[in-house]
């Protein structure tokens, strides 16, 4: 079985992000979709949360499952089986910082692959930062986010005050 890991906070997860997964499908049988539960960003949801998230926007994508982790991605990669991890391209920003973490991933485990996909046309400007700037100022961003994850940013917010 070929497996992928997709990693990222997912906060909160996005169509961007199921969109790339979906597109990793195509290539691997199983993607991961893996929740870091330490990375240097100023999160608004928990790790649980972000999981349970994305757990459920996953729930109906037959060969995705959702997991978290705290160590190197490459690691983590590794005591799944996974044989490639998974990035997201929007930017030639985001290529530059994929491509940087795709040699160091390769230096620490040369096994593992490093499988870079182009945002598609419709999500190539969806970001969760985006997503959570918009709920932050009182607009729900339904065409970026599915259901469950706008309710889940409107409560959030809520309870911000």
């Amino acid at each position: 079985m070929r497996i992928a890991v997709y990693p990222g906070s997912f906060d909160p997860v996005t169509y961007a992000h199921l969109d790339i997964a979906t597109r990793a499908r195509r290539v691997f049988d199983c993607v991961v979709m893996s929740v870091f539960d330490r990375p240097k960003k100023n999160l608004l949801f928990s790790t649980e949360e972000r999981l349970d998230l994305l757990r459920e926007a996953t729930q109906h994508m037959p060969g995705v499952e959702a997991a978290s982790y705290s160590v190197l991605t490459v690691d983590f990669a590794r005591t799944i089986g996974a044989c490639a991890l998974v990035r997201g391209l929007r930017t030639v920003s985001d290529f530059e910082t994929e491509f940087q973490m795709a040699q160091i991933n390769q230096s620490i485990n040369a096994e593992i692959e490093v499988v870079l996909l182009a945002a598609s046309m419709k999500y190539g400007c969806v970001s969760s930062s985006a997503v959570r700037e918009m709920a932050g100022l009182g607009r729900d961003p339904v065409e970026f986010a599915p259901p469950h994850v706008v309710a889940a940013l409107r409560q959030k917010f809520a309870q911000r005050g």
